[in-house]
């Protein structure tokens, strides 16, 4: 009996779209540059887990939309996150989602995520910077806090 070992053919490829690279010095500049990836009235309406990918200079090089959920939760896939930071040769990353609700306070699962995230990130040297829940009036961030 012959067994057929051949594969599918991998192809990666990262499209930079930005002549100029914006930097991220703040909580308030990541903030300022997730918003308005929402389309208007989306950030009230369901829950949406993105990242913002940074290089060493701390300059955005994009962002992606890692799951959408329903009013209360979204479920964030840690190796789907770590997939797209190698894939855009991240050194450095910011997690993102939104509170329908208007609270900006982390949950447990958002907590969890955080640390799952940031100790994977870690056997690759990539850096998780912070993790901001936004809401249309403002925004939380793990790193301001001391939660990171």
């Amino acid at each position: 009996m012959d067994i057929d070992y051949t594969v599918g053919e991998v192809e990666l490829s990262y499209k930079p779209k930005f002549k100029k690279l914006h930097k991220v010095v703040s909580s308030e500049d990541a903030y300022r540059y997730l918003l308005p990836t929402y389309k208007e009235g989306t950030i009230c309406y369901k829950e949406y887990f993105k990242v913002l990918f940074l290089n060493q200079a701390k300059q955005v090089l994009g962002y992606t939309l890692i799951s959408e959920g329903g009013i209360t939760e979204t479920c964030a896939d840690v190796r789907v996150i770590l997939q797209a930071a190698l894939l855009t040769n991240s050194v450095a990353i910011i997690l993102a989602h939104n509170h329908p609700s208007g609270s900006m306070k982390p949950s447990r699962q958002d907590m969890e995520i955080t640390k799952q995230v940031k100790d994977a990130a870690r056997l690759m040297r990539i850096t998780v910077l912070d993790h901001l829940i936004l809401t249309d009036t403002g925004y939380y961030s793990f790193a301001d806090e001391g939660e990171l």
